[in-house]
């Protein structure tokens, strides 16, 4: 556990980043909601969740 810590503190310092990669680029959700497109046919057309598109809309209105 101490070895793997100490080689993702490595990593970390080299740059390299953890996680799942994003497969929605936000600023397309945004784009298509200020077009007035509601988030049911956003979801539909990028083939991901509702609820995904509520949270980037509420993320940006948070920011």
């Amino acid at each position: 556990l101490e070895r793997t810590n100490e080689g993702r503190q490595e990593a970390k310092l080299k740059g390299i980043k953890f996680g799942r990669r994003r497969t929605v680029d936000r600023n397309v959700v945004l784009t298509l909601h200020q077009k007035g497109t509601g988030a049911t046919e956003i979801a539909h057309q990028l083939s991901i969740a509702r609820s995904t598109v509520y949270k980037i809309l509420e993320d940006e209105r948070a920011s």
